[in-house]
């Protein structure tokens, strides 16, 4: 199945390009001082990669321990989704890896005789990213390898097992035990912790402090029998939207090619076609106003579990009648969602790059310290890397996840970052949620079979652009930064970072990546 890739824009690339083509010292192999051990350069100094940049730092995880590889280690590159390195430490740092998202819902009276409610019921949102929907029986956040926020980016997912209306639920039979049968006013979604939009505008995503599903609506395709329509189903079942399917079976071998679109308000079109027995296809649709996305869904929960609302299930979130912020104190609370802690997240957004779950974080930690923006947590991140011993000078930070191409980093920098986590109190859970090679997240299908697997827990970072002129692709970005357990036993901390792989075709992609990865293999092996 040739898969689908998101494509960095073309000015995101240009900049990234321009700087780390210029940045002294990041020339070819004649122009550069370098400390690598000859596998390594063996790999470095490959043809594919004469036209492209390498930045490398490997050194002894203690602090002030030897630099064993080398290569521009102070060189800014484009990391990709290794910000995320950046952006959980500090939320680490400044929330807790014990934090709990807290989610109240008020009444703006209490319930009367018969379990009337003569007023509206508010659920006052807090930013926590699963909202209850990715919750497991051992108090863990559920992720798969392959998550569905990926779905239509990298063409292939696998949905969680959990229900992503599970917490909206929790909250419906606590109003239920509150002494709720009835409300005859309105339900309201306060989304008001924070607005903002994503730093990149073509990602598929709102910044918004209420995510049910990830906001997103999951369509599952199974194919039939060739010239047939595709079996669908979709997720979370709500009244919000009706989907159409339009998408058709082909015969073995054939392409699965599919695409959710709007057809108006509260239709989701799907269209497109999938290969006899190539298995499920999963795609999503973001929804375009996640507040009323989230009412819609609350009040269905209500009736699930018994309240009935006078007001209609479907239609635009009421934010103009919320009371002020501040009168919440003085209404009755009826139910609270605590989630699991935030070490839990932390797994989540590192091991499958989840992107509106790092953004988020940005605008957590600017609430957190008393503001609003994105700049803002952005500001409590810099303090924090001042604090830690990290050279800022270093780094060009735009958003929490990386995928805009609008950020840089450099070895150095990020070697900083990591030995600093290693000494903290939280060092073992910033190790934890990062992915292991060849066992989970997006290193579970890098190094499989290498005597590295399970020895490596590192992010990755990864961009990919398309070239219009010949239909050719460039691998802008590809970083890999975190721990290693050497075969001597050696604990390293390391960055490996290329930027611009000028590939024949999509068809190159894994193989590059495999090439990138037997860096940290040859390392491993070696020392």
């Amino acid at each position: 199945m040739k898969k689908r890739l998101r494509i960095t824009t073309a000015l995101a690339m240009l900049t990234v390009l321009s700087v780390a083509l210029f940045t002294p010292g990041c020339g070819g192999p004649g122009s550069r001082t370098d400390k690598l051990s000859p596998a390594v350069s063996l790999i470095v100094d490959s043809k594919e990669f004469d036209s492209s940049t390498w930045a490398i730092k490997v050194a002894d995880l203690k602090s002030g321990g030897d630099v064993l590889e080398s290569m521009n280690p102070a060189a800014i590159l484009d990391p990709a989704s290794t910000t995320k390195l950046f952006t959980v430490a500090t939320a680490l740092e400044v929330l807790g890896a014990d934090y709990r998202f807290n989610t109240p819902v008020y009444g703006t009276s209490r319930p009367g005789a018969g379990g009337a409610l003569d007023g509206d019921l508010i659920l006052v949102a807090s930013g926590d990213i699963a909202l209850g929907g990715r919750d497991s029986v051992n108090g863990k956040v559920q992720y798969t390898n392959a998550d569905h926020t990926d779905a239509n980016a990298l063409g292939t997912a696998v949905l969680t097992e959990g229900d992503p209306l599970a917490g909206l639920d929790a909250l419906a039979r606590q109003v239920v035990e509150s002494g709720v049968r009835r409300v005859n006013g309105d339900v309201i979604v306060d989304a008001r912790l924070f607005s903002g939009s994503p730093y990149n505008a073509q990602l598929d995503y709102s910044l918004t402090p209420i995510m049910v599903n990830d906001n997103l609506v999951d369509v599952v395709l199974k194919p039939a029998a060739p010239g047939e329509a595709a079996e669908l189903s979709s997720r979370p079942q709500t009244s919000s939207y009706t989907v159409e399917n339009k998408v058709k079976t082909v015969a073995k071998g054939g392409e699965a090619v599919v695409e959710t679109k709007s057809g108006g308000p509260g239709v989701i079109v799907v269209e497109g076609q999938v290969p006899e027995g190539g298995g499920d296809v999963v795609r999503t649709y973001s929804v375009e106003d996640p507040a009323s996305f989230a009412r819609t869904l609350f009040i269905e929960a209500l009736a699930r579990a018994g309240v009935q609302v006078t007001a209609p299930a479907v239609g635009p979130n009421p934010a103009d009648q919320l009371p002020a912020s501040d009168a919440y104190k003085g209404l009755p609370g009826l139910a609270l969602l605590e989630s699991p802690p935030f070490k839990e997240y932390a797994k989540l957004i590192l091991k499958v790059s989840h992107n509106p779950g790092a953004d988020t974080l940005l605008m957590l930690i600017a609430v957190h310290e008393g503001k609003s923006t994105m700049a803002d947590g952005l500001q409590v991140e810099k303090a924090f890397l001042d604090k830690a011993g990290v050279d800022t000078a270093a780094i060009v930070l735009n958003d929490g996840q990386g995928s805009s191409g609008a950020n840089l980093l450099s070895p150095d920098a990020t070697v900083q970052l990591l030995r600093h986590m290693s000494t903290t109190r939280d060092a073992k859970v910033f190790r934890d949620a990062l992915p292991i090679a060849g066992v989970d997240g997006s290193l579970a299908n890098v190094l499989t079979r290498s005597p590295a697997k399970g020895k490596v827990q590192a992010k990755t970072g990864t961009h990919l652009g398309g070239n219009e002129l010949d239909g050719s692709a460039v691998l802008t970005a590809r970083a890999l930064g975190g721990y290693m357990t050497t075969s001597s036993g050696r604990e390293l901390v390391f960055m490996v970072d290329v930027n611009y792989v000028p590939l024949k075709s999509m068809d190159d992609l894994l193989p590059m990546l495999e090439k990138h990865a037997s860096i940290v293999e040859k390392i491993y092996e070696e020392f």
